[in-house]
């Protein structure tokens, strides 16, 4: 015969009323602290009490507030649990009082109001809560109907007792005097540490609100001022640190999450992951969801995720059709999604709301770039470009940007134009000079295209592409190949993969007769080519085998 280890019937219910003990006190917490860990322990222990023992009647209709707070049960569910508590003990004015109040929040003011008469037979002396709830529902009755003397009277008799003898009503004292002192002990903690914090006294005011989380348990509260002070004193990494703690206490807080989202952005890109994750936690809140959807995008950018960016930034659109910023950062995942003519939808569309002139300039420089670049349409992309410029007359980059258009085109008076413009407004600008150096090298105004390419490089030593243009121009301007070649040299110097410019040093010491450092430099543009096939490789092998012949 098996042996069986049976759990005495004494020991089962001594487990029940020490269940319902501990969920009573969690239950208490969760009422002064609204901590979402303390509501879950409540209705576990409410749940093992009453698997433990059926009939206790108080484990019932606790249950169902929890359950209902929490959106676990509906209200008729939470009225059929207050019954099931009626039917074990039909004098428990608490469950009645539950059982009211269930009735009201379901719209059956007269049950509810009968509910609550019942407990005040039941409560005597203590009676307050009952009264205070029954002048509620006759309020409510009123609003609803033709109000009278009598309805009036009676709202102000229970409402008025209700009120005085809360004094006497023993467990809302109890509740009260625990709120008060839990409420005064968190005031105590935050008025020191904020006192530390205004005196510039850091660290003590970290400790003091550390002791606060420890001994108050409203870590979220305290934890968060941690936070916060971390964040202003710039030590992102406890920043962090203590906004995860917080969330921790509180995990369904909206205003921490969006702290830990903006500091992991901004600060903690390696932590992508988790800012998408608590941007995803924040949709659920059903608050600025297109905002969030905007953040989103920017965050699956970052992860180079084209596919999820774009649909969250379509999501954005959708709730919020008419807002440029939304449009145009849809445009840009677009064309990372090589969409190229919804990209042209949305720039359009962000371009005729027109928010601000310059902003609007430059996504018309967007936009005339995908003309001129993807389409090859030179007259939609110098009409857009043109547009950018009448908005915004000093953008450099899109009047620059109209001077390559020219160039492509053919066009190479107009592009000096533009290029010369470009300098009246920014005389500093390296990149102008560069390029209206280019274009007189094209019309053969090499000593002009010269004194261009040297204010470039004067402007910015390190700019690669002028120092190499310039050696072009000594080489095959004017056949300086000794000159020519010290420009090259320091454009491979500045970028090691610069095709063009090791196939150029090449060419110059080719000119300076120096066979071994013009092969040397015609592999390396060679090896280069075959990742960045800039240059026909035949030819680089031509040359290099000419050397040699």
């Amino acid at each position: 015969m098996s042996e069986q280890i049976l759990l005495n019937p004494a020991d089962k219910e001594q487990d029940a009323i020490t269940a319902l003990e501990k969920a009573r006190l969690y239950h208490e917490k969760y009422l002064i602290k609204q901590q979402e860990k303390d509501l879950e322990n409540a209705i576990s222990l409410y749940v093992d009490t009453i698997k433990l023992n059926p009939g206790i009647p108080e484990a019932y209709y606790r249950l169902a507030s929890l359950l209902y707070e929490k959106g676990q049960i509906t209200v008729n569910g939470a009225i059929e649990q207050c019954r099931t508590a009626l039917t074990l003990s039909p004098d428990n004015a608490n469950a009645h009082i539950y059982t009211g109040y269930f009735l009201g929040v379901s719209g059956d003011y007269e049950a509810a109001a009968e509910e609550f008469r019942i407990a005040i037979k039941k409560s005597g002396m203590n009676s307050a809560r009952p009264r205070l709830f029954l002048s509620k529902i006759i309020m409510e009755q009123m609003k609803n109907k033709q109000k009278n003397v009598a309805s009036i009277a009676q709202f102000l008799y229970y409402f008025l007792s209700g009120s005085l003898m809360i004094m006497w009503d023993y467990p809302t004292i109890k509740m009260l005097y625990k709120y008060l002192a839990d409420d005064f002990s968190v005031f105590s903690f935050k008025t020191l540490g904020s006192t530390c914090a205004k005196m510039r006294m850091i660290p003590s005011a970290l400790d003091i609100y550390s002791k606060g989380a420890e001994k108050t348990e409203h870590g979220d509260v305290f934890y968060q001022r941690m936070g916060d002070l971390s964040l202003e004193c710039d030590d992102m990494i406890t920043c962090l640190e203590c906004y995860r703690k917080a969330l921790e206490n509180a995990p369904d807080n909206r205003e921490i999450m969006i702290k830990l989202a903006t500091i992991i952005q901004t600060y903690f890109p390696e932590e992508i992951d988790e800012a998408i994750d608590y941007y995803n936690k924040l949709l659920e809140f059903g608050i600025d969801n297109d905002k969030i959807y905007y953040e989103l995008g920017h965050l699956y950018l970052k992860k180079e995720d084209r596919l999820h960016a774009a649909t969250a930034f379509k999501l954005a659109v959708d709730l919020e059709p008419e807002n440029p910023y939304y449009n145009n950062s849809l445009a840009f995942a677009y064309i990372k999604c090589e969409l190229y003519d919804d990209a042209i939808e949305c720039y359009q569309k962000a371009i005729k709301i027109n928010p601000d002139a310059k902003w609007t300039a430059i996504v018309c420089h967007a936009l005339g770039a995908i003309y001129g670049e993807i389409h090859g349409n030179f007259e939609a992309a110098e009409a857009t470009f043109q547009a950018a410029i009448a908005l915004d007359p000093e953008n450099v980059d899109v009047q620059l940007s109209l001077g390559d258009l020219y160039m492509a085109k053919g066009d190479i008076d107009g592009a000096i134009k533009v290029y010369c413009d470009t300098i009246a407004i920014d005389g500093e600008n390296y990149l102008s000079y560069s390029k209206v150096g280019l274009a007189l090298w094209e019309k053969d105004y090499l000593e002009e295209s010269l004194v261009a390419f040297h204010k470039s490089i004067d402007l910015n030593p390190e700019f690669d592409i002028a120092q190499n243009n310039i050696g072009v121009v000594y080489l095959d301007g004017f056949g300086d190949a000794k000159t020519a070649i010290e420009y090259f040299e320091n454009a491979c110097t500045l970028n090691p993969n610069y095709t063009l410019a090791h196939f150029n040093a090449g060419r110059a010491a080719q000119a300076l007769n120096k066979k071994s450092l013009a092969a040397e430099y015609y592999q390396l543009a060679m090896n280069l080519n075959k990742l960045t096939n800039d240059l026909d490789e035949k030819d680089i092998r031509e040359r290099l085998y000419e050397l040699f012949d």
